[in-house]
């Protein structure tokens, strides 16, 4: 397929919104923010092999592309609206693309987010999504607002996509198609199609104090977040939420490696007063989001994990690192 005939069959299902004053087809949308509020802007890129399995469904990789950057709005408390998408391809297969864009926009009519421009190339499957949302002004969630003595929440099941791609790298799951167990699909679910909490930071603003996504792993995210509010965690691995899936693939001591320095869980890691527990419980339900309490803020540094047994505990990596 050409290079403007792949644009075109993006541009007949980019989505609709009001805001758009000019879409794709121009050098460059233009967008009408509504009055009182500031943008809020995020990229990421996925790289075939690297974010994903090579042999990963089309459907699901469009789906990610855009999960990924929706849950980096979610963690900052903004509205999705906008999104510029960046393809490098091998070659111009109708039916990769057609899948690709069925996942991508399964996921954008979801959240009324439009497609409003991008780039397309030849080259090593790559694709980069630049996300934009807005809240109104000074409401943001931060990773700087969090102190001493709040509580740190997580929602989701942290590990449950790390287990997924162990399994696959053991060779006992393969992820281009559905898993005959229910509980190997549910991971695999998790790992290939995400679900950005996008509701439930909506919810939390103006109640969590700082909030991050889980993408490289709960250690190493949370980590950020208390570098950049100059606080410690101290945090109770009997406390981290179980599921079914996990349960059935991986005991107790076997899963907190994945759930404490797993990545690809793209849920909320937000804090709170304990004051406001009640409410943070609330609006979690509301969203039809299950949260859980798992330790608390102190003074000092670092993320301190802690056994059943009150003993200290380290997970073997905090999180994924690109470059190591």
């Amino acid at each position: 397929m050409a290079e403007f005939a792949l644009i075109d069959r993006l541009r007949a299902r980019a989505g609709q919104r009001d805001d758009v004053v000019l879409g794709i087809g121009d050098d460059a949308a233009l967008l009408a923010l509504p009055p009182g509020e500031q943008l809020v802007v995020t990229a990421d890129t996925l790289n075939a092999g690297v974010h994903f399995p090579a042999e990963t469904a089309p459907f699901d990789i469009g789906w990610k592309t855009l999960a990924v950057n929706l849950s980096d709005l979610a963690a900052m408390g903004a509205q999705p609206r906008w999104v510029t998408l960046s393809l490098s391809l091998p070659d111009g297969d109708p039916a990769w693309l057609d899948g690709f864009a069925d996942g991508l926009f399964a996921l954008a009519d979801q959240h009324g987010v439009a497609l409003v421009g991008g780039d397309t190339t030849r080259g090593p499957l790559s694709i980069s999504v630049t996300a934009m949302g807005s809240v109104p002004a000074g409401q943001a969630l931060r990773r700087d607002g969090a102190r001493a003595g709040d509580e740190v929440w997580i929602s989701g099941v942290p590990g449950e996509a790390a287990l997924a791609l162990a399994l696959w790298q053991r060779g006992v799951l393969d992820v281009a198609v559905r898993a005959p167990d229910p509980h190997a699909e549910a991971l695999r679910l998790r790992l290939c199609r995400p679900t950005p909490q996008v509701a439930l930071g909506l919810a939390l603003r103006g109640i969590a104090t700082a909030a991050i996504d889980i993408s490289d792993g709960l250690s190493a995210d949370l980590g950020h977040l208390c570098v950049r509010s100059g606080v410690a965690a101290r945090l109770q691995l009997q406390a981290l939420p179980r599921s079914a899936a996990l349960d059935v693939h991986a005991a107790s001591e076997q899963a907190w490696p994945l759930q404490a320095g797993g990545g690809d869980d793209y849920e909320l890691c937000f804090t709170a007063s304990p004051e406001n527990r009640g409410r943070v419980l609330a609006v979690a339900a509301a969203a039809g989001v299950g949260v859980s309490c798992i330790g608390r803020l102190e003074t000092g540094q670092g993320v301190h994990w802690h056994k059943p047994d009150g003993q200290p505990w380290s997970p073997a990596r905090s999180g994924f690192d690109h470059f190591r």
